[in-house]
């Protein structure tokens, strides 16, 4: 069975092909366009989404090697996301499916997240907990299966990795903001700034606070400082937004008695977080390497979980505000 996955939820346009499981190929275009304004803006990632799309398909197709009659089935992010880039890319599959004469698979954006570290792995048998960690979701479920997710907690504010690319902009080191704290994280060995770790009650999550705390203590250095101590403020940082995230985890853990979990998202490229959570856990899964950020790979994968010979759903509308605990 072939799955072709669409991916277009955020700034990144992206187009896979998976075969019986296995991913043939996965193209990811990155716009570059929204550098210099330190974050993604809506209009300029719908048309750009627009102009790359084809190219990216063709690569795609290309590089996995098929014709497009083998395809069984196409699958597309339908939400959350950015309204205008989410419709670019369901549209493009709708003509698809109709011109192929194969199913539409609407996915879920979130759930795609949450299944990726699966990606040609065996899925786990028992309950599992699973953090989707992102610049746009921080959510921590309860799997019991394919299709079956309890949300246990989720960010009252900022997501962790929203936090993590507007303390990049404040402190001036580019975006994305994830890869680059790491990185001048790793030239301090230690830190004098102390920032307090997120810890509202229960399983939610709240990164606001750490982010103002950023602000202030900024605000307090000299122009000189503030280059000096970019090292210093991104470790700190850094080690105070991962501690928020396990001190969640540690807690669901102790509270369901699950000792297995799954991190997904772009955030759970970080080294930093990687370390803890194997530090506390028994059984860990990650994305494989290419697939913790937005891409069609895993967009295909959960297509191709979900697929059982359905009819196709070219009614399916662009959700931008789809929650996976409401599906």
């Amino acid at each position: 069975m072939i799955i072709l996955g669409i991916e277009t939820s955020c700034d990144e346009t992206s187009v896979s092909v998976l075969k019986d499981g296995s991913i043939l190929s996965n193209i990811v275009y990155t716009q570059l366009e929204h550098l210099e304004y330190g974050g993604v803006v809506p209009e300029i990632a719908s048309r750009d989404h627009l102009r790359k799309l084809p190219y990216v398909f063709d690569s795609a197709i290309f590089q996995a090697g098929i014709k497009l009659n083998e395809i069984d089935g196409i699958a597309v992010t339908y939400g959350p996301g950015l309204v205008g880039s989410l419709l670019t890319g369901l549209s493009y599959a709708k003509g698809l499916s109709f011109a192929l004469g194969v199913p539409l698979i609407p996915v879920n954006h979130i759930e795609a997240h949450l299944l990726s570290p699966f990606i040609e792995k065996k899925f786990p048998g028992d309950k599992f907990l699973a953090l989707v960690v992102s610049g746009g979701h921080t959510e921590l479920y309860m799997v019991n299966g394919i299709g079956h997710y309890e949300l246990l907690g989720a960010t009252l504010d900022d997501a962790c990795g929203e936090a993590f690319d507007k303390v990049a902009k404040l402190i001036g080191i580019g975006y994305p903001g994830g890869p680059a704290i790491e990185k001048w994280a790793k030239k301090a060995e230690k830190s004098d700034f102390s920032f307090p770790v997120p810890d509202p009650p229960g399983l939610d999550f709240s990164y606001s606070g750490l982010k103002t705390a950023v602000l202030y203590a900024y605000r307090k250095l000299s122009v000189v400082e503030r280059v000096e101590k970019i090292p210093e403020i991104s470790l700190a940082f850094m080690r105070a937004a991962i501690e928020g995230l396990m001190k969640k985890l540690i807690r669901a853990r102790d509270e369901t008695g699950i000792d297995t979990i799954a991190i997904s998202g772009g955030v759970s490229a970080n080294t930093y977080l990687q370390k803890r959570v194997r530090e506390e856990f028994k059984k860990v899964y990650f994305p494989p390497k290419g697939f913790t950020s937005d891409n069609a790979g895993m967009i295909a994968f959960t297509g191709y979980l979900r697929f059982s010979g359905m009819p196709g759903d070219l009614y399916v509308r662009a959700d931008p505000n789809a929650e996976l605990w409401k599906t």
